[in-house]
Formats: structure tokens, C-alpha cells, sequence
């Protein structure tokens, strides 16, 4: 996995019902193999699924450590989480983070200034975080707003 290659899966992408983990994978993956480019595991997004779930980033980062793939380190999450959810709960969850937008003015103004300097300016699709982040991911390798 590297990030400065291709970016990480979109957060729109699940696994166990849960977005974003998908992507917190990759962006560990990339951290341990020393290929993260500009990408962040642990960021405040990551932080989301991890408060979610019950588990702590440095755990999953040694589980993720050892080598498994997506449906071992499910496995994993669905034993160690702290937090048992229903699967209803988890698509809940998944679907108000798919939803969400900035919701503070300092929030919306830094989104729309990164759509800007994405050449996505005039982009009215462009409301959710994950949709700017989809942006940002396509426009970083390559792609034009």
C-alpha cells in the first residue's frame, strides 16, 4: 500500500457495515510500510470509527501489523471492539457519517476553500465531507475537478 502512489479507498467503502474503515486500513497499512504519503492514520477522522467502535488505534495497529487482510482484521475488530453494536446501529452510524457535512462555519469555510483550490470551485455536488474528500483524493492523482 502506497499513498503517495494511489490514494486510500474512498470512505464511502465498508466492511463490516462500517464506512471509513476501509480507508483507516489503508492509511495503517501505508503508516507501518512507511508509505503514507500525505495521508494520516489516526486523523480526527480515523478517530470517528475508532470512538465508534471501542478500539484503540495503536491495538489495531498491531493487529493490522501482523499481516492479515480486510476479513482477518474484522475479525479481529468484532472481538476486541468495546463497543458491540447491532448491525442496524452500525448502518445508522455509517449512514449519518456518508451524510454528514461541516457543520461549524470554520469548518464549512476551510471545505470550501480546499473544493477551491481542488479547481472544484463551481462544484455544487460538493456538500458532504466524505464528497470532498472523494474530491480531493481523485484531484490529488491526477484527475480534474
Amino acid at each position: 500500500m502506497n499513498l503517495s502512489q494511489r490514494p486510500p479507498r474512498s470512505p464511502r467503502v465498508r466492511l463490516g457495515g462500517y464506512v471509513l474503515l476501509p480507508r483507516v486500513l489503508d492509511k495503517c497499512r501505508a503508516e507501518i510500510a512507511g508509505t503514507s504519503g500525505d495521508y494520516h492514520y489516526n486523523c480526527p477522522m480515523d478517530r470517528r470509527f475508532f470512538e465508534f467502535a471501542g478500539l484503540d488505534h495503536e491495538a489495531l495497529k498491531a493487529e493490522v501489523a501482523k499481516g492479515g487482510g480486510d476479513g482477518e482484521v474484522l475479525a479481529w475488530i468484532l472481538t476486541n471492539r468495546k463497543n458491540q453494536h447491532s448491525d442496524w446501529e452500525i448502518a445508522q452510524w455509517s449512514a449519518h457519517r456518508e451524510a454528514t457535512a461541516p457543520s461549524d462555519n470554520e469548518s464549512r469555510d476551510f471545505i470550501n476553500q480546499m473544493v477551491a483550490q481542488a479547481g472544484g470551485a463551481t462544484r455544487e455536488d460538493i456538500a458532504t465531507i466524505f464528497d470532498y474528500l472523494d474530491l480531493d483524493d481523485y484531484v490529488t492523482f491526477g484527475g480534474k475537478a
